[in-house]
């Protein structure tokens, strides 16, 4: 339990300080707007519950096969869904590489290159022997 509210706590940090950068937010805001037209595409053309059509089109994104239970069944519904799915997961995949930045950053804040946008060592400082 110690380890989960550690853990929790790192997660919110780098949250709130790569919540700061500009990139972030539009990348962020780009995943909510994505997210928002799955939710009422479901809702409206396969009606679903609400809370349905939001659940599916949120973990349809998360890369990482959890099966719903919820099938789309009409050609336009599949055609939406594998169109949703190219856009959706890249969003959502830079999101999540954003957010493991911060949180290494967090870290390990000495050792990256912050202008590089990526994770890069730093070269080590020459001292001069007398």
């Amino acid at each position: 339990m110690i380890s989960l509210i550690l853990t929790l706590k790192r997660l919110l940090s780098a949250i709130y300080r790569i919540g700061k950068e500009p990139l972030f937010r539009t990348l962020l805001l780009t995943l909510a707007f994505i997210v928002l037209s799955g939710t009422l595409f479901y809702y409206q053309i396969e009606g679903w519950a609400l809370f349905d059509a939001f659940y599916f089109a949120f973990i349809s994104l998360i890369p990482t096969g959890v099966d719903t239970g919820l099938v789309p069944s009409g050609n336009l519904s599949r055609s939406f869904t594998m169109i949703y799915l190219a856009v959706g997961v890249g969003v959502m995949v830079m999101v999540l590489m954003r957010l493991a930045y911060a949180v290494v950053k967090l870290e390990r804040p000495e050792q990256l290159d912050v202008k590089a946008g990526n994770l890069k060592s730093k070269p080590k400082q020459k001292t001069k022997n007398k």
